[in-house]
């Protein structure tokens, strides 16, 4: 039997200076069939040339336009787009950690519909970032864990595998930015859907300027933080 494909939707912002060393990582890491979309805003971007150099080189890639602007728009595109069975959500900043991507993959062929890249779990590992962004992440992660039984201990983590067929059952709210991680796995696990979780290791960016605005979507964040424990209250 063929293994189900996986969709890799990374959402770019002049990442002209990381996209070929993450396609490469990707590449020399995952070995289940795979298709690339990279998600952009404007045609001046300067990830598009180098972009078009590994398509030209026959790589399973594919441009797609934002049409509606910002990182939240650019994850829900790439997730509509992708026709895989197998959807993962990774950036282009080298943070995320493609050694366990088969791992999750195999994971969604028990029967899994979310796989979360845990960097709070036992065997997950941060490396670098903003301190009051880690701590607020680890708090905001291990507490929704012990507080309301979602099964991973860093629900806002976007490093996450999505099953096609889930994700087209559920209306995608968010309007900010990478709270849609936490949107996705929480109404998911509150209308029964299997969720687990995997340990990874979250390096920070070395090129490049991070898109995450911690005070202006913080309020995006505990929108889902309450979701869930009105949930589990209920």
């Amino acid at each position: 039997m063929d293994k189900p494909a996986v969709g890799i939707i990374i959402p770019v912002y002049n990442e002209g200076e990381n996209i070929g060393d993450t396609i490469k990582a990707i590449e020399d890491s995952i070995r289940a069939p795979h298709k690339i979309y990279i998600v952009y805003d404007f045609d001046q971007d300067n990830t598009i040339p180098a972009v078009k150099e590994f398509i030209e080189s026959g790589l399973d890639m594919k441009l797609v336009k934002n049409p509606a602007g910002g990182v939240v728009n650019a994850i829900k595109t790439g997730l509509r787009e992708a026709g895989e069975d197998y959807l993962l959500v990774t950036m282009a900043d080298l943070s995320d950690d493609y050694s366990v991507v088969d791992d999750m993959c195999r994971l969604m062929s028990e029967g899994y519909d979310i796989v979360c890249g845990s960097r709070y779990m036992k065997g997950g590992k941060q490396i670098g970032g903003p301190l009051i962004k880690k701590t607020i992440s680890r708090i905001a992660g291990i507490s929704l864990w012990h507080l309301t039984g979602l099964p991973t201990h860093d629900a806002t983590n976007s490093f996450k595998l999505y099953r096609k067929k889930m994700l087209n059952s559920m209306e995608i709210e968010s309007d900010g930015g990478f709270e849609v991680g936490i949107e996705i796995v929480t109404k998911a696990h509150f209308s029964g859907y299997k969720v687990t979780e995997i340990p990874c290791t979250w390096t920070d960016r070395e090129e490049g300027e991070s898109r995450f605005r911690i005070i202006k979507w913080a309020p995006k964040y505990l929108k889902w933080y309450f979701f869930a424990l009105k949930k589990k209250l209920a």
